[in-house]
């Protein structure tokens, strides 16, 4: 009974302080402080605002308010006898103590109270000492502590130890008369242990006056029990008087553990003929009591289970809500990325549509050209060379002039299905070449080839070389019509990978706004077709050098 007084002390004052952080804490403070003020009245329904406290910290994983509703918990369990459900909770509660937590003092001296309540008084002894290493800034819970801690000592036999321990009090510092009181009731009592002799009697009897003048009806009961105790064997009838006082005390407090003490107090020294109706009495009360135990045990297990079952389906309403919310954003992205898939596809569509309408326009002006270029080619340039032939050979032969008009007639024909002339392929370039250049001399112009050979056109592929054909016949054409020369020099050669053809005439040259008309348009577009350049130099005093270069391969 004493050392339950001690149990409320060490917890309520460790529990007080708490930190508010935001609205979940708020709220568990607010539940907390409701337990708290049941803690003495109801301890069922302190139990359960503890539990619905816990709930919100545990939302922000605040242990010390954790800690500490876990070890108000205990308290409520510690009151109805719950003596295993309070240990759990307990050591639950160590799960979230820190080191330097300002409520490891109570949690280790409420373990040591739970052991002490089991019969294990060294292993409560042991707690009371790691309670008193920690920092406790309250004397009176201190001194508190290590009475207790000398009541562990003796229950071992340990009364010496019990005294010294005891001494480490200083009384002139007690202000709590009640604990004042208990101390000196244990010195006492501890004394008569060690010596049966010792007239524990008279100073039981001045603590006890002491107990009633201050209304500590428990403190009083502690009083009545040690009396009985020690008056037991040497009289009992003094004996029955202190244990029936004990009675009606407990009886008066509704204490129903002094009760059973107190019957059982009575049961050793009454009238034997009174034994059977005290043991159906003791009996009854026991029963009672352990029912009452077992049922409030209960009640706290379905509380914890219902508070966990809420929380769980919470949790699964939530996870509910968080899978529909994620299902619908997701419907909205495959929505999202189906419009802007729909888009880009008509997009690319257009753009498609757009690109194949530019390329066919491109092709048809290429067309244009390829056949403009082709007419002039095979048309123009050939029958104008037909025509400086006649011109410039007297016995020019009348039948070779029709056919070669003929040929011409038939490849204008097949301009548009661009048939190759096998002849043409079969001919050798290096013969084509100098013949070509050979048809343009007469007697007013003079025309010249060096370096025209066979390594130079080796590797060159069939159109590349007709497209550097048709340019030399296009040089040959211009500088018939416009340049009034009298001598033409090609010259030819080849360094490693690059065939360089070099024209130089002596005649008037050309304008540079000449340059890009007419025939000439299409050398630009033939030299940039095989990847090559050609330079016109018409600043020289007299006649047009040309240099054209190009891969061989």
């Amino acid at each position: 009974m004493v050392r339950y007084l001690l149990f409320f002390l060490v917890i309520i004052l460790s529990c007080k302080e708490k930190v508010s952080i935001n609205s979940n804490t708020i709220k568990g403070n607010i539940l907390y402080d409701e337990g708290e003020q049941l803690l003495q009245k109801n301890s069922i329904e302190a139990y359960s605002k503890f539990q619905q406290a816990l709930s919100y910290y545990h939302k922000e994983k605040d242990s010390s308010n954790i800690s500490k509703s876990l070890i108000c918990q205990a308290i409520t369990q510690k009151q109805i006898g719950d003596v295993f459900g309070a240990e759990t909770t307990l050591v639950e509660a160590i799960g979230f103590m820190k080191d330097n937590d300002e409520s490891l003092y109570s949690l280790y001296g409420n373990i040591a109270e739970l052991k002490y309540d089991q019969k294990e008084y060294s292993d409560a002894e042991k707690w009371y000492n790691k309670a008193l290493a920690q920092k406790i800034d309250s004397l009176q819970i201190r001194y508190n502590v290590i009475n207790s801690k000398a009541a562990a000592e003796y229950r071992q036999g340990k009364y010496s130890s019990a005294i010294n321990t005891l001494q480490e009090i200083n009384f002139s510092k007690i202000t709590d008369i009640k604990l004042l009181n208990r101390i000196k009731e244990n010195i006492v009592y501890i004394k008569w242990l060690q010596n049966k002799d010792y007239p524990a009697h008279r100073e039981f009897k001045k603590i006890l006056d002491s107990k009633l003048k201050s209304q500590d009806d428990w403190g009083a009961n502690s009083s009545y029990s040690h009396l009985a105790e020690i008056y037991q064997q040497t009289n009992p009838d003094i004996s029955l008087f202190y244990a029936k006082q004990m009675l009606s005390t407990a009886e008066k407090i509704k204490s129903p553990e002094d009760r059973l003490e107190a019957i059982e107090r009575i049961s050793f020294v009454d009238k034997p003929s009174n034994a059977i109706s005290n043991f159906i009495q003791y009996k009854t009360l026991s029963d009672s009591i352990q029912n009452y135990k077992n049922a409030n045990r209960n009640r706290f297990a379905y509380i914890k289970y219902d508070s966990e079952k809420k929380e769980t389906e919470n949790q699964r309403l939530k996870v509910d809500q968080a899978q529909k919310e994620n299902q619908l954003i997701r419907q909205q992205a495959a929505l999202a990325v189906a419009i802007i898939a729909i888009v880009a596809i008509i997009i690319l569509y257009r753009r498609r549509q757009a690109r194949l309408k530019r390329e066919n326009e491109i092709k048809l002006k290429n067309d244009q050209l390829r056949i403009s270029k082709r007419v002039h080619d095979v048309v123009a340039n050939g029958i104008y060379q037909v025509m400086t032939k006649i011109e410039n050979q007297e016995h020019f032969d009348k039948e070779n002039a029709l056919d070669e008009l003929e040929f011409v007639y038939e490849k204008s024909r097949d301009i548009s299905y661009e048939k190759p002339d096998p002849r043409h392929d079969k001919k050798d370039h290096k013969d084509r070449i100098s013949n070509l250049i050979a048809s343009f001399k007469n007697e007013t112009i003079d025309t010249y080839i060096v370096g025209n050979e066979n390594e130079i056109w080796t590797g060159i592929s069939q159109s590349s070389f007709e497209d550097i054909y048709q340019i030399i016949r296009e040089l040959l054409v211009n500088m018939k019509k416009h340049s009034q020369a009298s001598r033409v020099i090609f010259k030819f050669e080849r360094i490693n990978n690059l065939v360089k053809i070099q024209y130089t005439d002596d005649g008037i040259g050309i304008p540079g706004d000449m340059i890009y008309k007419n025939g000439l348009t299409n050398t630009g577009i033939r030299i940039a077709a095989i990847q090559g350049e050609i330079i016109f130099d018409n600043k020289s005093e007299k006649g047009l050098k040309i240099n054209i270069s190009f891969p061989a391969s």
